[in-house]
């Protein structure tokens, strides 16, 4: 499990790589830009999307695209598959989740859902959470899966590298459809060479608040 501290401003604090779960500006807000408007979503929604993602930590990426999936009136199904090492416990996430009023709703849905040690949630609008516990250097060689788009949603490169390795880049590269999609709020320039490597067309675009720059991406074949 996750071993979490808290901040004086009240944001979980990752005791493994020392690093903040979530932006200190908004948290919510630097998802929004990152990870799908990185993406463009929810513009990209069908029946049978699927979003792949690495470190699910609070969930709330998968919360944000919940509601953006939800508000965007697609019908069908939406699988979210994300890999985390180390889970949050129930109590942990519902604390650091309070910090989103706007998600109250939504986090009371998974809260009340998270269970151990597989965990497959299905939640109302045809949307399936699936959190596949272990190392993302062996787990995602060995998904089935294929993701339209992806969120590298690792902690900081120089902290947590094992996450950021060019193995693992030529993994996701390899479990993501033609012309999918990845999206990260890193701008780390041997990150963006290893996804360029990888099959990746790369660009470095603006990031949220205090982070300048951000990297976006599509697969070339």
């Amino acid at each position: 499990m996750a071993d979490v501290t808290w901040n004086d401003s009240g944001v979980p604090v990752s005791v493994q790589f020392d690093d903040p779960y979530f932006s200190l500006d908004n948290g919510l807000a630097e998802t929004e830009h990152v990870f799908l408007a990185g993406n463009d979503l929810p513009g990209r929604f069908r029946d049978g999307f699927r979003i792949a993602e690495l470190g699910f930590g609070t969930g709330l990426n998968f919360l944000t695209t919940l509601r953006a999936w939800r508000k965007s009136a697609v019908s069908g199904q939406l699988v979210f598959t994300s890999f985390e090492a180390f889970p949050m416990t129930a109590d942990d996430m519902a604390r650091a989740l309070d910090a989103f009023p706007a998600l109250e709703a939504e986090s009371r849905e998974l809260t009340e859902r998270w269970a151990g040690p597989e965990r497959i949630v299905t939640l109302d609008g045809g949307v399936t959470l699936e959190v596949i516990v272990g190392d993302a250097r062996r787990m995602v060689p060995k998904w089935a899966g294929q993701a339209d788009a992806w969120f590298l949603d690792g902690f900081s490169p120089a902290k947590n590298p094992e996450l950021w390795s060019g193995e693992l880049m030529t993994s996701v590269a390899a479990h993501t459809v033609p012309k999918g999609t990845f999206a990260t709020y890193t701008a780390a320039g041997f990150v963006r060479r290893t996804l360029s490597a990888a099959g990746f067309r790369v660009e470095r675009t603006a990031g949220y608040g205090r982070k300048r720059h951000m990297t976006r991406g599509q697969l070339i074949t």
